[in-house]
């Protein structure tokens, strides 16, 4: 499968995880943070989900409300006893580059 972004764990959650994280809206362009490109990956063991992210900018003002409703989506999704973690890095920083091809025809017009 070719994911949006790198992926280590059980290939059975991987889509669902993938479409989890897909329902999550930066509310700042109205899109999801994957076409976004702000997951920089999941590691998956059998008692935990890690997302490592990142935002557009480190001044961005809904930060929190994106790593919330994250969180919330995996929690949805992924089985009661596995602990989840987002955690949000700026190392690589965020460029445009990271965008997928459909998020960058939608912010051309």
């Amino acid at each position: 499968m070719n994911a949006p972004f790198p992926y280590d764990g059980p290939p059975e959650l991987q889509q669902t995880i993938i479409d989890a994280l897909t329902r999550v809206v930066d509310p700042e362009l109205a899109l999801s943070i994957v076409d976004v490109g702000l997951i920089y990956g999941v590691s998956v063991t059998p008692t935990q989900a890690h997302v490592r992210m990142t935002m557009t900018s480190v001044a961005c003002p809904v930060a929190d409300l994106i790593l919330e409703e994250a969180e919330t989506e995996l929690d949805r999704v992924l089985p009661a006893e596995m602990a989840i973690h987002v955690e949000l890095g700026w190392d690589p920083p965020w460029t445009p580059e990271r965008m997928s091809e459909r998020a960058r025809r939608f912010m051309q017009g």
